[in-house]
This record gives C-alpha cells, sequence and structure tokens, in this order.
C-alpha cells in the first residue's frame, strides 16, 4: 500500500507520515504542496491513498482534488484532505466534491488509521486477498508470543459475539454514544490485530450519521470469520517452525 502525504508545514508533514507507518504502512511518499504532488502524479505515481493538506501555496488541497477528479486515471484514488478546526465548512465542501474524508489538526492516530482501514479493505476485496494480516507479521508487529496472541483471538471473538445484541439493547434504549462506543471498540480491536477488513466495514458503520444494524451485522459477521480464520492460521504458523 503506498501513501501520498501533501503539506506544505514540513513539521506538519513529517507528524503525518510517522502517524501512517506506526499504523504499519511504510511505503509513503511526500510532497511540499499541491503542485508537486500533481508533478508526481502526472509522472505516473499511483499511490493507494493520499492525504494532503487544504490550505497550500501554488496549488491548494481543493484544487488538488478538482484535478484528480477531473482525470480519468486518479479519479478513483481517495484524497483525504487535512485541515484546521476553523477549515471544517470548506472540508465539508471539498467532501461533496469527491474527498474520501478529512483530519483535523493536531493530528490523532485513530483518524489516521481509520482512512488506511478503508483502504485496505477495499484493496483486499478488489484483489480478493486475505482478510487480515499475515499472523508472522501480526506477532512481530505487537511484540507477543503465539500462546498471546491465541489469548487475544479467542477473547476478541467473544466481544464480537456478544457486541451485536449489546448495541442492539443500547439502541433500543435510546443510548446511541453509548452503542458507537461499543462499535469503536471493536474498530480499535481489530486494527490492533491486523483484522483489516473487518476494520474496514466497522470503519464503514461509524462514519454514517446514524449506525446502520445491517451493515453492523455485515461487519460483525466479517470479524468473526476474520478472528477464527487468524486463531487457524496461527496455529498452522506454530506447527511449520
Amino acid at each position: 500500500m503506498k501513501v501520498l502525504v501533501v503539506d506544505d508545514d514540513v513539521v506538519s508533514r513529517m507528524v503525518l507520515m510517522h502517524l501512517i507507518d506506526s499504523c504499519g504502512v511504510h511505503d509513503i511518499v511526500e510532497a511540499e504542496d499541491g503542485a508537486a504532488a500533481w508533478q508526481q502524479l502526472e509522472g505516473g505515481l499511483r499511490p493507494t491513498l493520499c492525504f494532503c493538506d487544504l490550505r497550500m501555496p501554488r496549488l491548494s488541497g481543493m484544487e488538488l482534488l478538482r484535478k484528480v477528479r477531473a482525470d480519468s486515471a486518479l479519479d478513483a484514488m481517495p484524497l483525504v484532505l487535512v485541515s484546521s478546526a476553523n477549515d471544517q465548512d470548506t472540508v465539508r465542501d471539498a467532501v461533496r466534491a469527491g474527498a474520501a474524508g478529512y483530519i483535523v489538526k493536531p493530528f490523532q492516530q485513530e483518524q489516521v488509521r481509520q482512512h488506511l482501514d478503508a483502504c485496505c479493505a477495499v484493496a483486499a476485496a478488489a484483489a480478493d486477498a486475505p482478510l487480515a494480516e499475515a499472523p508472522g507479521l501480526t506477532l512481530r508487529r505487537l511484540g507477543v508470543d503465539r500462546e498471546r496472541l491465541q489469548a487475544y483471538l479467542a477473547g476478541f471473538q467473544e466481544q464480537a459475539g456478544a457486541a451485536a445484541s449489546v448495541v442492539e439493547t443500547l439502541l433500543a434504549h435510546g443510548e446511541p454514544a453509548q452503542a458507537r462506543q461499543q462499535v469503536e471498540r471493536l474498530h480499535l480491536g481489530c486494527s490492533t490485530l491486523g483484522l483489516f477488513a473487518a476494520a474496514g466495514e466497522l470503519a464503514a458503520v461509524l462514519q454514517a450519521p446514524v449506525l446502520d444494524g445491517a451493515a453492523l451485522q455485515g461487519a460483525l459477521a466479517t470479524l468473526v470469520r476474520s478472528t477464527a480464520d487468524q486463531a487457524r492460521l496461527l496455529r498452522l504458523h506454530a506447527g511449520n517452525d
């Protein structure tokens, strides 16, 4: 997965690149402004995802978005705008124009992770790829042994199995904020354990203004299936040592 980061502020650009790298995505390309980014894109760069600052000299984030959406070779590329808190109205206009979303400075890793996870899920589905990270990579990333990871997966599978009824009860009692918190915890667990497809589906559920029960059930089904598959692959991984 290749990610393009566009920001004229070098500190902001480096912080965002560090957060992306911390999420497990290491193929990162940077551009100092929209004009430099467009030059790279015209030259053949095809990132899976682009994070782009809204306010830049030479070519702003909005102007780059318009160029990308007008180019048939680039139109499918998700572009996430980076803004300050007082840019919200402008960013909403940009989302209507085709931006994949936005994150607000100062950056929060979970915001970044949600967009990365959503792209991973789409890419996995398009390529018929595995639903999750290879267990060996998860072991190294988390720095744990197989027994600990097996315990994490077993506990998370139980949590996911109970989540549907818990969320349904909370919604029935008029507590949507608490229901959303339950889904956010599951999303964080998926991201931590490398369950990319389930994390992407849960991210889509969370991006909706109102929790959609059918979409949530589908995401939970993917989560349970992915967790079981990971546990099985982890046992095979142990047997191959």
